[in-house]
């Protein structure tokens, strides 16, 4: 089984503190790839609310000379998250679901298979990871039956919900988070019930088209002229090297830089009550980490980055065979979005991190320095 992690915020924690020229994008990614067999990064950098610069370099397929473009889709991971979390608070907004809502009620054709643990769980919980559920099931032969699949996607999100919810849980609801891509499944049935549409329908609808993004695709597989993923060395091609097509409500959308630029400049702008997809409250709501934690719903916020002063909105992803970053910094309307066709066992994770370090210098101030 695929894993799509999470980093939020350690790795960039100890970058100094200095301020630093306006970047040339194309001379940091060249300097990141350095000793790195990632085919290709891409970047993109929001200042004041626009698009004030984007570069990709390198090839779409290893062993191929055909370059990456601009308009080619990266693989978001876990990154999906927050967009998922949008699509739940639109729903919310209208009434056809509630945050605090338990999970008993919202699915009741599950609750006969649900341990006691999950019955008053809320989508609050679900998407800040204190739902006290495993990362994944551990029943990996059964996962992978779903490879070979061939009922509706969401028919297959419950039957995959249905063994989740049936495993013990790592901690108690509203706890120490736990990290988990079963809580945005849930989250993807539970509006898949209320509305009667499939989770793919409901993103189209609710984010990307008023959004303006044309370019989201959920299949795993890329097309004929598109990067591929890569792992081991490799073209990440083979069976099970991706994840099965149900799981995308926990990550796995592939889109372009511009489109999901444009997804985050929503998000910079909601809170002030700019945002085209929610009220001005309702992107609080998904941006305020809960309890006393990191994890707000489907973002990680951090009181700094890279030494710079946030609060940041952040999230990492990744299945291993592609990673990409995202660090916003709502103050001042400024952001960095990094992306790789390969993940830790190329390097593309190493390389993405240098890039969104050597952005977010320009970015943010820095943080002051103890007297």
């Amino acid at each position: 089984m695929k894993r799509l992690v999470v980093g939020l915020v350690l790795f960039l924690l100890a970058a100094p503190p200095a301020f630093a020229a306006e970047p040339d994008l194309p001379a940091v990614l060249a300097q990141a790839m350095e000793g790195q067999t990632v085919p290709a990064v891409g970047v993109l950098v929001i200042r004041d609310g626009v698009v004030a610069g984007q570069a990709v370099r390198g090839v779409r397929v290893l062993g191929k000379a055909e370059p990456v473009r601009l308009s080619d889709r990266w693989n978001l991971g876990s990154d999906g998250k927050a967009i998922t979390a949008t699509m739940i608070a639109r729903l919310v907004e209208r009434g056809l679901l509630r945050w605090d809502a338990p999970l008993s009620e919202m699915l009741p054709e599950l609750a006969a298979d649900m341990r006691p643990e999950y019955r008053d769980v809320t989508l609050v919980d679900l998407f800040s990871h204190r739902a006290g559920l495993p990362e994944n099931v551990s029943d990996e032969v059964f996962y992978k039956s779903f490879y070979a699949d061939r009922r509706p996607l969401p028919e297959q999100r419950l039957a995959y919900l249905r063994q989740a919810l049936s495993e013990a849980p790592v901690g108690p609801a509203r706890g120490e988070p736990s990290y988990s891509n079963t809580g945005p499944l849930l989250a993807a049935a539970i509006a898949e019930r209320a509305t009667g549409k499939p989770f793919e329908r409901l993103m189209q609808d609710e984010v990307f088209k008023p959004l303006g993004m044309t370019s989201p695709v959920f299949g795993q597989a890329p097309g004929a002229g598109e990067p591929w993923g890569h792992v081991d060395g490799r073209i990440a091609d083979k069976p099970f090297d991706a994840n099965a097509d149900f799981f995308t409500p926990a990550g796995g959308v592939r889109m372009t830089l511009a489109d999901w630029a444009r997804f985050c400049i929503d998000q910079l702008k909601g809170e002030e009550g700019s945002g085209k997809l929610l009220k001005a409250e309702s992107y609080r709501q998904l941006h305020t980490p809960q309890g006393e934690t990191i994890f707000a719903l489907g973002w990680g916020v951090a009181p700094q980055m890279a030494g710079r002063v946030g609060p940041v909105l952040t999230h990492s992803g990744s299945d291993g065979n592609w990673f990409a970053f995202v660090a916003l910094f709502p103050t001042g309307d400024n952001g960095v979005l990094v992306v790789a066709n390969a993940a830790d066992s190329m390097g593309g994770d190493a390389a993405a991190k240098s890039i969104a370090r050597a952005v977010m210098m320009t970015l943010a101030p820095p943080v002051p320095s103890e007297p």
